[in-house]
């Protein structure tokens, strides 16, 4: 793909429909949805929206639960985690801008684990850049891109949404 920007709409509405047939498939009764800061929480307030969830939207900022935080020290923008209500015996549906190797998701079900135990976690998320290092799949996802090794792609908001792909410096 070539540098520039792109506007995500489409793949949020694809995001929609499947996330509300999943909902439907699994028989998922009230489910809370729970955005990753910053990317997943701006795509979360999208979804919780179009699909007319009634349970509250939790946030969760996984800084502290990342495995590299020794390395990379702490995100000066760190704040805590919202979760409106218990997640024990909860369905959740976990929503992030972009997975890659599967670490942040390990980091965020490492902190929701840590509220409870809920019933079950769905991952929806806008990108699959596919360099998976952990085991771990979208069970929604907007669209796949392949970048090379040089590009870095960057989800830009709140509002308009835009995908930004661009040569690393």
């Amino acid at each position: 793909m070539v540098s520039g920007t792109l506007s995500v709409d489409a793949l949020l509405d694809k995001m929609a429909s499947e996330t509300r047939a999943l909902i439907t498939r699994r028989n998922l009764n009230d489910p809370l949805m729970i955005g990753i800061r910053t990317g997943g929480v701006w795509l979360a307030e999208r979804l919780h929206r179009q699909l007319e969830l009634t349970s509250p939207l939790g946030v969760l900022d996984i800084s502290f639960y990342r495995d590299d935080f020794t390395q990379v020290g702490i995100n000066p923008k760190v704040q805590p985690s919202q979760l409106p209500c218990a997640t024990e015996g909860r369905d959740i549906l976990l929503v992030d801008d972009v997975i890659m190797s599967g670490r942040t998701i390990r980091a965020a079900l490492n902190e929701l684990f840590d509220y409870g135990r809920p019933a079950s976690v769905s991952l929806i998320t806008l990108l699959d850049l596919q360099r998976r290092e952990l085991p771990i799949q979208a069970d929604v996802i907007g669209g796949t891109l392949a970048l090379g090794p040089d590009q870095l792609v960057k989800l830009n908001g709140p509002d308009p949404l835009t995908l930004t792909i661009r040569q690393r410096d």
